[in-house]
């Protein structure tokens, strides 16, 4: 097997020191309230090409005792644009931030990336069950 040229290229996005995200306090812990995110201009930057990719980024979730502050989220999305990184990456760096920060039920992160090529990519990370 041979080495792809993207060898090595994604080794450091697991360890990004990423934007901090603030939450606030939910006062309805223990209901069955659903909060979707739509962030429908996301951009970051192809690892290979150096090209933008463009995407809509959905978040949902069910919160326990935290909602995500959407004016510090804002500014952790701005963070992507210059970042050179895989599509299933972004979506897994996304979730693992926003789980730390808010704590929820169940988290679902899908980028639906715009076609390159002729070929559309969605990429879909979860956490716990979500419905």
């Amino acid at each position: 097997m041979s080495e792809s040229e993207y060898e090595g290229r994604q080794d450091h996005i697991p360890q990004l020191d990423t934007p901090e995200i603030e939450v606030w306090a939910f006062q309805f812990p223990g209901s069955r309230t659903d909060i979707e995110i739509q962030v429908p201009e996301f951009t970051c930057i192809c690892p290979k090409t150096g090209l933008p990719d463009f995407a809509t980024i959905s978040i949902r979730y069910r919160p326990k005792n935290s909602c995500i502050e959407l004016k510090s989220f804002k500014e952790y999305i701005l963070f992507f644009r210059p970042l050179g990184i895989f599509h299933e990456h972004v979506v897994n760096l996304m979730l693992r931030d926003l789980v730390r920060t808010c704590d929820p039920a169940w988290m679902e992160v899908r980028g639906i990336f715009n076609p390159r090529g002729g070929i559309q990519t969605t990429a879909v990370a979860t956490f716990g069950d979500v419905p």
